[in-house]
């Protein structure tokens, strides 16, 4: 089984959903030039607003929106997997889904994940966010081909609850993921860890797209997209917040090799709770 060159686009979303699809298709397609097969855009491609009455009024239904069907032209016109890190999707009168879409290169959606993590916190430097106050959770893990790997697909805030990866990598995710939008200060501390710790536990790529600067809702990014190998690797990074995309090899080989010198998938045993509940399954 041979490999595939994957990128992670770095965007700075706006207000204007016709604009950030604009930006990310232009570096889309300058990754699919650089020899891209599979391109991992970040959370929240097609806007980051935090008026609940303006997300409203600018978003739709997967099937009506604009950004939806625009990304299932390029990813056909390319002949790539393009993976759309998350897009916020009306799901009801007053519901939204925080949606990754994975499309094959025939341009159908090979896989929808919704996100399952709420980002609730309260933050050292004030900053209080509430994601459960607009977005529906979803509660499935979700896996599917790209580029002759298996993918798992999980978003941003996920990242923090490892059995979300461990449950793919023992399912035989080779390739591993949390396009982002991570904050500023959250992710100064913890961004790098986390994306390391993820592919380093499971043996397995990981590969997070990020948004990065300040946005016009005011919210400030970390950026950083990077590409983790499953040794713990950074193989790839965007080392600021400015947008962009950068590249890297996956080789399922390397999977295969990281999982044989630790095989900590195969060694992980159950174990009882303090409570006398089984622990791990």
């Amino acid at each position: 089984m041979t490999g595939m060159v994957a990128a992670v686009v770095q965007m700075r979303s706006g207000r204007d959903v016709g604009a950030n699809v604009v930006a990310a298709s232009d570096l889309i397609r300058a990754a699919a030039r650089a020899g891209a097969r599979y391109v991992q855009t970040p959370e929240m491609t097609n806007l980051l607003e935090k008026s609940r009455k303006e997300l409203f009024a600018k978003i739709a239904p997967e099937g009506e929106d604009r950004a939806v069907a625009a990304f299932s032209a390029l990813a056909a016109e390319l002949g790539i997997h393009l993976h759309i890190g998350s897009l916020a999707i009306r799901t009801g009168e007053d519901s939204v889904a925080n949606r990754g879409l994975l499309f094959a290169p025939d341009g159908s959606v090979a896989a929808r994940y919704d996100k399952i993590h709420m980002f609730d916190v309260d933050l050292p430097n004030g900053e209080s966010w509430r994601e459960s106050a607009t977005y529906r959770p979803g509660s499935e893990l979700v896996m599917a081909p790209a580029g002759g790997m298996s993918l798992g697909l999980a978003i941003c805030y996920d990242v923090r609850f490892p059995a979300i990866f461990r449950a793919q990598g023992r399912a035989g995710a080779e390739v591993l993921s949390a396009p982002a939008a991570f904050t500023r200060q959250t992710g100064e501390a913890h961004w790098h860890v986390l994306q390391r710790a993820r592919a380093i536990e499971n043996g397995a790529y990981m590969v997070s797209a990020a948004q990065g600067g300040r946005h016009e809702d005011g919210r400030e990014t970390y950026g950083h997209s990077m590409i983790v190998s499953p040794w713990g690797e950074i193989l790839a990074e965007l080392d600021h917040d400015e947008p962009g995309f950068a590249l890297a090899e996956l080789d399922p080989a390397r999977v295969a090799e990281a999982r044989q010198r630790i095989p900590a998938i195969a060694n992980e045993r159950a174990f009882s709770s303090p409570s006398g509940q089984e622990a791990a399954e």
